[in-house]
Parts: C-alpha cells; sequence; structure tokens
C-alpha cells in the first residue's frame, strides 16, 4: 500500500472497506456477469465489438472498459489490453485497485473522511452503502486503535 500512498490508518480503512465490498470480501478478482451491459458504452471506452465483454470488471477494485484497461496498463506497466484476465492474478488485481484508489484521487477523499464520494467514484453511484459502511467502521475499529495505540506508545 505504501506505494500507492495508502498509508494513514484514515486512507487503509477506506480502502480496505471498498475493496471487502467490490470483491465480496476477496472472493471475487472478475465481476460475476457476462459484460454485455457494457457493449457500446463510449464513457468507458468501449468502441469495438466485444469489448463489454472482454474489458468487463476484473481486480479488487473492478477495473471495467476499454479506456480504464488502457490506464491501468499505461500505469503499472501490464498489458492488461491483449490480456485482459492478468487483472485476475492475485498481485495485480491488488495493484491494479491501489493504483485505481491513487490514480482517481481517493486518498485525499478518505482524508477528508468523505466516504460516500469515493463509492461515486469507485462504482458511478451511492449504491450498498450499509455493507461498505458496515466494512469500513470494522477496519477503522482494528486500524484507528492500532495507530492511537502506536502513537501512545511513540509519545510516553
Amino acid at each position: 500500500m505504501q506505494e500507492f500512498e495508502i498509508n494513514t490508518a484514515w486512507r487503509q480503512s477506506a480502502f480496505l472497506a471498498q475493496v471487502g465490498h467490490e470483491s465480496a470480501q476477496l472472493l471475487y478478482v472478475q465481476e460475476p456477469v457476462s459484460g454485455r451491459t457494457y457493449e457500446g458504452r463510449i464513457d468507458l471506452g468501449n468502441t469495438q465489438k466485444g469489448d463489454g465483454i472482454r474489458y468487463k470488471g476484473r481486480g479488487l477494485i473492478n477495473i471495467t472498459g476499454r479506456k480504464n484497461y488502457s490506464a491501468v496498463m499505461k500505469g503499472l506497466g501490464i498489458d492488461c489490453l491483449d490480456q485482459p484476465e492478468l487483472l485476475e492474478q492475485p498481485a495485480f488485481a491488488a495493484r491494479s485497485a491501489a493504483w485505481y484508489w491513487k490514480n482517481e484521487g481517493l486518498n485525499e477523499l478518505a482524508d477528508d473522511g468523505l466516504f460516500i464520494m469515493i463509492t461515486r467514484r469507485i462504482n458511478g453511484a451511492a449504491c450498498n452503502l450499509s455493507n461498505r459502511f458496515a466494512l469500513y467502521a470494522a477496519a477503522r475499529a482494528v486500524l484507528l486503535d492500532n495507530e492511537e495505540k502506536t502513537s501512545q506508545r511513540c509519545l510516553g
């Protein structure tokens, strides 16, 4: 997480909650749908026949669409345009999520506690908030408590 500056308890809590929701608590690294609904979605860069299916959501934060796969390819230096299934491999699933997080400015939103805005940036809407907030609360309970204990040790 250090590489992508997900380096405070607030950032880590928000990241883990969103990843937990998007991946069904790490069960999926590929969206469990066909991808047909993404066909012809110009906003996702799906301009060629079959792009919706080929570039359906993959990774711990579902990277979706030709445009986003291309951005990940440039950002991480992996050829996921020709091999979209690379984002299903654990290391690339995690790194693509962290890269997306930093690239979309989500660290700063986490710093400001704007969890709903983070959800909108990832998903396009504020959906499934109860699950996301439950995961966020659980992560904060552990990470913020540990950060506080560490700070107290350093002070005293």
